[in-house]
């Protein structure tokens, strides 16, 4: 349940909000605009996962404008997942003292290429996923397997990897962060 929540709010978007007729819309309708101009959006519908564990906080959509829109709120559902996968891998590179120089992406998102260079932008680091196999959970875990026997080299995958590389500066990046981490407090404590 760490992760698996990753795209609901994209999900909620379309089934509750109806501002989307499919998840993959939401790339679409997002890029409409240049930023999610300071509204973020935290889908704690159930709580917060890691790294909050926290099941009393609830969603919130925060810094709306009388000049937000739909567009605005679809790119904010986006930063959010690419927020919580930040949070999630500082608290691995903190418990590990490793520091991650590079994700590889997998699942229906990777699909999305506005998302993964958002990705990219807000973790520092590039990002890279397989083109021809956005769901790959399964072959990774026959990898990891065939690995461990010495039968595969993990470092020559089959097939192109698209590689997005970040944009954003630390000062903005560790900005943005920053604003998130507050909207998150914001969405603690709801539920007594």
């Amino acid at each position: 349940a760490v992760v698996s929540t990753q795209s609901t709010g994209v999900r909620w978007l379309r089934d509750n909000l109806g501002i989307i007729s499919s998840s993959s819309e939401v790339e679409q309708l997002s890029g409409t605009v240049d930023s999610s101009h300071d509204l973020y959006f935290v889908p704690a519908f159930s709580g917060l996962y890691a790294p909050y564990w926290d099941p009393t906080a609830r969603g919130l959509i925060i810094g709306i404008t009388a000049y937000s829109n739909s567009a605005h709120i679809a790119r904010a559902a986006l930063e959010a997942v690419c927020f919580q996968v930040c949070e999630i891998l500082q608290s691995m590179d903190a418990d590990s003292g490793i520091k991650l120089q590079c994700l590889r992406s997998d699942g229906g998102m990777t699909k999305n290429q506005q998302f993964l260079r958002m990705q990219a932008d807000v973790l520092g680091i590039p990002v890279e996923c397989r083109a021809e196999s956005a769901e790959a959970t399964a072959m990774g875990a026959g990898m990891a397997a065939a690995k461990a026997l010495g039968v595969w080299n993990v470092e020559k995958l089959p097939g192109d990897v698209l590689t997005y590389n970040p944009d954003l500066g630390d000062e903005e990046r560790n900005g943005k962060l920053a604003r998130w981490r507050d909207a998150v407090q914001r969405s603690r404590g709801w539920v007594n």
